[in-house]
């Protein structure tokens, strides 16, 4: 596949099979993570994977409780609010692994550095017949000592983009784009 195909077609994809992606997979897309560009070659990044099922639920609900805590509800889209609010719904869209880029250095561009590792690893992904996702929703809760700590993740480590992986249960509908406000300074 050919990179503009790769960015033509890859989408967040929030609808899995259940089929595991297995780890010689997962490691063949960490290695085109690794091939990003990094300020002064730090290459700053580590990667978590998870495949445990009930990690993923239990990481779910506390990062849903995470953000319902710290975030004004006023502040929060209203699709955010009633997802959020929804016992049942799972912010890795049951998705078979995740896959946390964190930087295990500290350095003034590391979150650039590790979001140019996980554009690779979501075009990549895309690629091979992947789905992936970045999930937002994780996040803030993932850089708390408690999310660390349900991951296993050194105090040191900063988490920067938590991506979730499997087979895609359909093609992504294509989202339109807009314009780009462009300037030009001669």
């Amino acid at each position: 596949m050919d990179l503009d195909e790769a960015m033509a077609g890859r989408r967040a994809v929030r609808e899995y099979t259940a089929e595991a992606v297995d780890e010689q997979t997962i490691r063949l897309l960490i290695d085109d993570a690794m091939k990003a560009p990094s300020a002064v070659n730090e290459q700053p990044w580590t990667f978590t994977v998870v495949r445990n099922g009930s990690v993923l639920d239990r990481v779910s609900r506390d990062a849903k409780a995470y953000v319902l805590a710290t975030t004004p509800i006023d502040a929060l889209p209203a699709h955010f609010k009633s997802m959020l609010d929804d016992p049942d719904c799972q912010v890795f869209h049951h998705a078979p692994a995740l896959v946390l880029i964190s930087a295990a250095t500290e350095g003034a561009w590391n979150v650039e550095d590790c979001a140019l590792a996980a554009q690779n690893f979501m075009l990549a992904a895309y690629a091979v017949g992947l789905g992936s996702c970045w999930i937002g929703l994780a996040q803030g809760y993932l850089q708390t000592t408690a999310g660390k700590a349900a991951l296993g993740l050194p105090d040191h480590w900063a988490p920067v983009a938590p991506i979730i992986l499997g087979h895609p249960r359909a093609a992504a509908a294509p989202v339109p784009r807009k314009s780009p406000e462009i300037r030009w300074v001669d």
